[in-house]
């Protein structure tokens, strides 16, 4: 796994690379935030296992969390 800054994301974004964002964010910090990445999949860190076929596999996977 590969770390990526918020720039290297939007430059790939912005050249049209297929990226699938993941938001592994606590439950605690997803709900007290206001802001969700538009088309990103909510993902629990503590129910990854149970999400792994909601995952497309034709795209690069970016997750991020707090």
């Amino acid at each position: 796994m590969d770390k990526i800054s918020v720039d290297e994301v939007k430059r790939r974004l912005d050249s049209g690379e297929p990226l699938v964002m993941v938001d592994a964010r606590s439950a605690e910090s997803w709900q007290e935030s206001d802001v969700q990445i538009p088309n990103s999949i909510r993902i629990p860190p503590d129910e990854t296992a149970n999400f792994t076929a909601a995952i497309p596999r034709d795209a690069t996977i970016i997750t991020y969390c707090t």
